[in-house]
């Protein structure tokens, strides 16, 4: 408990104040909050705020002013509402910046100069300023983005899905989420840098580039093989078994992400497959890359024959990685889950999501 609460106030009195909305920014202000700085949201007063508020489930309150998706990323903020063209909301503004440390901003390019909120112009003000900027495709792209639309024009979506399926999207804003992260580490190399040399500096990530940045070994495949990844559902290009759904005698899905050729011997050891031990079709990784469907059907008849509680059990004396295929409801009965979760009241209302900052330091 000492340890949580020591990091949790890693940044007090640091102040943040946060000009942004939807998902990456607020996720960013959310990070600094839950460790100890102090977060004030600015949000239009012209529209009601951030616009997920009203982004609702049909099971959630119509006439509250929160849903789910805008606490998700918003915890133990202030909230004020400002019309930035009003002189004496300006004037509040000017004044929350002469005291914060960093701005979080994601305004569209050319609105950050039309409200006087740019760099150059907060600067003036705070001179030590660190200014985190988040943009869709960099500063001189005007195009509006949303997560969708970076999913499709990066590629994420062409290698998502099956053939049946054809392309989808990821169901998480991934793309803001890894900007997020990407602003995140800019930032706190911003307060490192502040260290050495106390002066305003800008950070400024593009969902874009973010984005790109993500792509990893599936990037690399191209780039290096030549290989153009294909929509192939939960598989790994690379690796078999790796990413294929089988049921156990219980009717409940698992999944397999043998990594090894050990690995994949202790399978067959607990499957009672020991006969396909010496079969040159699956003794090396890119062989049964090669027969990946062929196996797949072994396996799966091999494991209809186990309950799932019983194949886990199995497994994890092994040490061969499968994995229950939970549902989110199920993963939040695990009180590992639970410990995550942080609960506080927002306009009376009782919220609650998952942590942002999930580290621990000693």
């Amino acid at each position: 408990m000492d340890k949580e609460l020591k990091s949790a106030k890693i940044f007090d009195g640091l102040t943040v104040l946060e000009l942004a909305g939807v998902l990456a920014g607020p996720d960013v202000g959310m990070f600094f909050s839950e460790l100890g700085a102090k977060v004030i949201k600015v949000e239009n007063k012209l529209t009601n705020g951030d616009v997920t508020r009203k982004w609702k489930l049909p099971t959630e309150d119509d006439s509250a002013n929160i849903s789910a998706y805008f606490c998700s990323v918003n915890y133990h903020k202030e909230y004020i509402f400002l019309d930035y063209f009003d002189k004496n909301d300006f004037k509040k503004l000017h004044h929350l910046i002469k005291q914060s440390d960093i701005i979080i901003s994601n305004f569209k390019p050319g609105d950050d100069k039309k409200f006087h909120l740019d760099f150059e112009s907060v600067k003036k003000i705070q001179p030590t300023i660190i200014y985190a900027q988040l943009t869709g495709f960099g500063e001189k792209n005007p195009r509006v983005a949303f997560d969708l639309v970076l999913q499709a024009e990066t590629g994420f979506m062409s290698i998502n899905g099956t053939p049946e399926s054809g392309p989808l999207k990821m169901p998480v804003a991934l793309i803001d989420v890894l900007a997020a992260h990407q602003l995140k580490e800019g930032i706190l190399t911003a307060l490192w840098m502040q260290c050495k040399e106390k002066k305003a500096r800008k950070v400024s990530v593009s969902l874009y580039d973010a984005a790109i940045a993500s792509l990893k070994n599936q990037a690399t495949n191209w780039l290096m093989a030549k290989e153009i990844p294909q929509p192939i559902g939960s598989l790994h290009p690379n690796i078999a078994p790796y990413g294929e759904t089988f049921y156990t005698k219980d009717n409940k899905p698992v999944v397999l992400a043998i990594g090894s050729n050990k690995q994949f011997q202790q399978l067959l050891s607990i499957l009672h497959l020991d006969n396909l031990t010496n079969d040159e079709k699956f003794s090396t990784n890119i062989n049964r890359v090669k027969n990946r469907e062929e196996l797949a059907q072994i396996l799966a008849n091999a494991i209809k024959n186990f309950n799932r509680d019983e194949l886990l059990k199995f497994a994890y004396e092994k040490n061969i990685p499968l994995s229950p295929i939970l549902s989110i409801n199920e993963v939040f009965e695990n009180p590992e889950a639970n410990q995550l979760v942080l609960e506080e009241d927002i306009d009376n209302v009782p919220t609650k999501r998952v942590k942002t900052a999930v580290f621990k330091i000693e």
